[in-house]
């Protein structure tokens, strides 16, 4: 996000990075964030968008870069002593004791330095406000078929079928009187009876399955039937020997 770009207000300006432009530009954008109060938080800010470290609510991340330098005329090249010496005015007092003057090349300050001369920490003095993590409660007791000294593994899972028992069985304007007892089964009893049968010996699985009963012979096709396909057509040479072929086919 740049500077002239600033999302719908309240929400604050975020300057990852921008290297500047005409100074008129960024004077009027400073004079509106002025006017908001809006918050600006600046990353890597170069040449006119240092005119932000003259706003009340402007802070520095750490690892921020801000680059100053002298104005200049975009065609002649030209340094402009008078939008210059605008642009050193608007610094706090003890970034432009840090500075002494610009020149038509960088000077570079570091977030960490610039904090050290007094400017907002982003990441310290105002911080992103974000929702504090919740204390986890104490579970709710229930009944276990485990020993009462040992955790219940199933812990979880009751207390959540124990608020849903107790939910259907009270109305909106009745609350639940007495207490909801769920037995929960011993996990390491369940785990144990299906090692144990997964390690049962093969033989005490096998059960004997009758076979089906047997075809009864089809008079379709008989014997007979046979011996007219296996007879030898005239002038045809056999294709197997004499001791494949049954004596009354041939």
């Amino acid at each position: 996000m740049g500077y002239l770009s600033p999302p719908p207000s309240p929400a604050p300006v975020i300057v990852y990075k921008d290297v500047g432009g005409l100074v008129s530009d960024y004077e009027a954008q400073t004079e509106q964030y002025r006017r908001e109060n809006r918050d600006v938080r600046l990353h890597e800010c170069r040449s006119a968008c240092t005119l932000a470290l003259s706003l009340p609510n402007v802070c520095v991340y750490p690892d921020a870069q801000v680059k100053f330098h002298q104005a200049y005329n975009a065609i002649t090249r030209e340094v402009d002593l008078d939008i210059s010496s605008r642009l050193f005015a608007s610094y706090p007092a003890a970034v432009q004791a840090r500075l002494g003057y610009l020149t038509r090349e960088y000077r570079v300050l570091s977030g960490r330095e610039l904090i050290a001369l007094g400017m907002r920490n982003c990441e310290g003095d105002n911080p992103v406000l974000i929702a504090s993590r919740r204390q986890r409660q104490a579970p709710t007791a229930i009944a276990s078929a485990a020993p009462s000294g040992a955790p219940s593994a199933w812990g979880d899972i009751a207390s959540k079928v124990q608020s849903a028992v107790a939910s259907a069985l009270s109305g909106p304007d009745q609350p639940t009187s007495g207490s909801i007892r769920i037995a929960v089964a011993d996990r390491e009893r369940l785990t144990s009876d299906a090692v144990a049968r997964s390690e049962a010996p093969i033989g005490a699985l096998r059960v004997d399955v009758p076979l089906p009963p047997r075809r009864p012979p089809s008079e379709a096709f008989t014997a007979s039937d046979a011996r007219l396909y296996v007879s030898q057509i005239p002038g045809s040479q056999p294709i197997l020997s004499a001791k494949f072929v049954r004596a009354e086919t041939r």
